[in-house]
């Protein structure tokens, strides 16, 4: 129970990784905010356990910051994330916006809006889940690539300037989870390249790791724990990649 008493807030926790680290942290003695935007799916996690659903939508900064009005967070997994599929040259920028909205501007502000109360507290946690794509590019994510790169910056900074307030920051890289979304973009691919999806999964995104297998969201979930407790307190303004072996080769 190393989060007894704390409050954690989880983006995109409705389901995939963010349901993994909202039930570990649950698990841990947090009491965790779930938020999301898919309302039904972020009550039953809420309900499972013995949390709070918050519905909103990421791409809604207004609606962001007026949700954490009075909230007292402890920890911050920035998790939530989306994705669209474009060459550079044909990239909408509505979608590039929006992906930056979701994926930046809105950790951005969680961060503004829940810094201070850690501060004062003088203890606080933030975990971000961004991805080998934080630290390598990749054709047709040019608005993914370029989020998950801003983020591993943001918590550089966050890391710097929280330390002396007990205030700790990292991220976590990975590779392809076992999501939902992961098996969507592999259906999308497909579409794209004329093949089958699991072709995709084991010729393109396993393709460059040495562990040919999908990582479970609980690994990811284990990690956000550990970088949440006690025995961590030095780690901080990292990035842990979670690939199996992708970045070794």
């Amino acid at each position: 129970m190393t989060l007894a008493g704390r409050t954690a807030l989880v983006t995109g926790a409705a389901s995939g990784i963010g349901a993994s680290c909202a039930h570990r942290l649950a698990q841990d003695g947090a009491h965790v905010l779930v938020l999301d935007n898919n309302r039904e799916a972020a009550r039953e996690v809420a309900s499972d356990i013995g949390g709070q659903a918050v519905i909103v939508d990421l791409a809604d900064l207004a609606a962001v910051e007026d949700a954490l009005v009075g909230c007292e967070v402890d920890v911050v997994v920035n998790n939530a994330g989306i994705q669209y599929l474009a060459l550079l040259h044909e990239f909408p920028r509505k979608e590039f916006t929006r992906l930056l909205d979701v994926m930046v501007e809105a950790p951005f502000r969680i961060a503004r809006a829940t810094l201070p109360g850690m501060y004062a507290r003088r203890w606080g946690r933030f975990v971000h889940i961004t991805s080998i794509r934080g630290v390598r590019g990749d054709r047709r994510k040019a608005a993914y690539v370029a989020a998950k790169h801003a983020v591993e910056g943001l918590s550089k900074t966050i890391a710097l300037e929280g330390a002396e307030n007990g205030v700790t920051s990292n991220c976590i890289s990975p590779a392809w989870v076992e999501t939902p979304l992961t098996h969507e973009l592999a259906q999308r691919q497909a579409n794209i390249h004329g093949t089958t999806p699991d072709r995709i999964l084991t010729d393109v995104m396993l393709g460059g790791a040495a562990i040919k297998e999908l990582v479970a969201p609980e690994e990811i979930a284990d990690l956000v724990a550990h970088l949440c407790s006690g025995s961590a307190r030095h780690t901080t303004g990292t990035s842990i990649p979670v690939d199996g072996g992708w970045l070794a080769g």
